[in-house]
């Protein structure tokens, strides 16, 4: 439901999306890390669950960083529109199952309270991988991360994992029980991974608060699959053209979307996914390791051979028969060999309709908003299978050459001498340590860096990606590829 509001506060257009009424339904679900994503994918799944189930579902947001959500949505009463981006055009949805929002910084007591009142049964997040203080390549809790420390060093947390911890720690002492955590990212075994980093925390805090969550918490891994570009002024112009109403923060999405989860929830309550095609399962490896490793694994590569290549999008990338080919036959020849499919699932069929998702003109997905924290990402996007084809014995030409592209991006400089933004949370120190190397040289220099590469992997490594890398640099980025391809 829509309504208009005639006010002119704020500068806003007449017509601007507003809440027409209260929240219907208590709230029983808190997000962290409440971005275009999650508000494009899993708010709107949950109001139909909810719909179709009933219960009390409605879901507090949270944003552990930036207000800037927070302060786009509250004047909409925390209803904003989620646009279908399909080739053959637009359809529009307003949601309305974000009930309000917190910014921790501000008020982190305000938001240990919300998490530790009774009717809140779900704690979810997306948080990305970096959010969880952990080293991407052993999983384990970084107790040196500077939030961390931070944590430890007080009662008012500000990481996600010191957030989780002191909340069930509060839980506890009131004597209730712990919500489930869970976490939407793009992490394998997702789940485990996080029930790990929190224990880990809360045996520093309390090793009896451990014990407790380690017996009565559940932490359910899960598969998340929805592109979801970010949102640019021109997209809100044209809904606002479109919709003839202003909504500051709208998202916009594909219309593809897949959610698999393990269907196990602190005394069984969670909304009703399955009534609304969310596909629960006692064990989500099989779709993870699908996902990430043919989604997650192909994009990255295709975001740091085609930034280099000069492509904009994917869409553009995959639009070039030579990067077409090149993910075909990474699909084919090194990552499917790589997996075991889940039940009922062709991985060819899988594929093909991967590269109809990439190649969709109405979704601009950046390749520069792909590569972002790339350190975080290639343990378990492409290193992974890697690792799996060279115990098998299997040739990796194109997943070698991704690594290479990754290797010259954090460089910070492009195939033109362009300097390149490289957001990521070790980006200061892949520069320095790329800049230090010369030629060849950069590739055993940042094969060193453990916070991406096991020390064993690295050296199997090393022979073999030296002379992609060295090709790469003279002979460009869609050369290569189409060596590969």
């Amino acid at each position: 439901m829509v309504q208009y509001s005639t006010s002119m506060e704020a500068g806003l257009p007449v017509d601007r999306l507003v809440r027409p009424n209260g929240p219907t339904a208590g709230i029983g679900i808190i997000h962290l890390g409440l971005g275009a994503f999650f508000r494009a994918f899993g708010v709107p799944w949950i109001a139909e669950a909810a719909l179709a189930g009933g219960g009390d579902w409605g879901i507090l947001g949270v944003s552990l960083r930036s207000p800037s959500v927070r302060n786009a949505l509250k004047p909409q009463g925390y209803a904003y529109t989620a646009v279908e981006l399909a080739p053959t055009g637009e359809r529009f949805q307003v949601i309305e199952n974000v009930h309000d929002m917190l910014v921790a910084p501000e008020d982190p007591e305000a938001l240990l309270t919300a998490m530790s009142h009774p009717s809140v049964r779900i704690v979810s997040l997306t948080v990305t991988e970096k959010g969880y203080c952990h080293n991407p390549a052993t999983g384990k809790l970084d107790l040196n991360h500077p939030d961390i420390v931070y944590d430890l060093a007080g009662e008012l947390p500000k990481s996600a994992p010191g957030f989780l911890v002191r909340a069930l720690q509060a839980r506890r002492a009131a004597g209730r029980p712990p919500f489930t955590v869970l976490c939407c990212d793009n992490l394998p075994n997702n789940g485990r991974v996080v029930r790990g980093v929190v224990l880990d925390l809360a045996r520093e805090v309390d090793p009896a608060l451990a014990d407790w969550i380690e017996a009565e918490g559940r932490f359910p891994s899960t598969m998340v699959d929805r592109i979801v570009p970010a949102t640019k002024p021109e997209d809100i112009a044209r809904l606002e053209q479109l919709a003839g109403y202003h909504d500051a923060s709208p998202v916009m999405h594909e219309p593809f979307r897949q959610w698999v989860i393990e269907d196990d929830f602190v005394g069984g309550e969670r909304p009703d996914f399955a009534a609304v095609g969310v596909q629960l399962v006692e064990d989500v490896t099989p779709y993870e390791h699908m996902k990430l490793r043919m989604l997650n694994g192909a994009h990255s590569s295709l975001a740091y051979l085609g930034y280099l290549a000069g492509h904009e999008t994917i869409a553009e990338t995959t639009g070039d028969p030579v990067f077409a080919g090149f993910v075909e036959h990474l699909w084919k020849n090194e990552i499917i060999p790589a997996l075991t499919p889940p039940d009922g699932v062709d991985l060819q069929a899988y594929a093909g309709e991967l590269l109809e998702r990439f190649r969709n003109p109405a979704i601009r997905h950046r390749t520069w908003q792909i590569a972002m924290d790339g350190s975080q990402k290639l343990p378990q996007r492409i290193l992974s299978t890697l690792q799996e084809n060279l115990d098998a014995g299997r040739a990796s030409p194109g997943l070698l050459l991704a690594l290479a592209a990754w290797m010259r991006y954090v460089g910070g400089t492009d195939e033109k001498g362009d300097p390149i933004d490289v957001q990521d949370p070790l980006a200061d120190k892949l520069r320095q340590i790329s800049g230090e190397a010369k030629g060849p040289d950069k590739v055993a220099a940042l094969l060193t860096v453990r916070e991406v590469f096991d020390a064993d992997l690295a050296a199997r490594l090393e022979p073999l990606v030296q002379p992609v890398y060295t090709a790469l640099v003279e002979d460009g980025a869609r050369a290569c590829a189409e060596t590969v391809a």
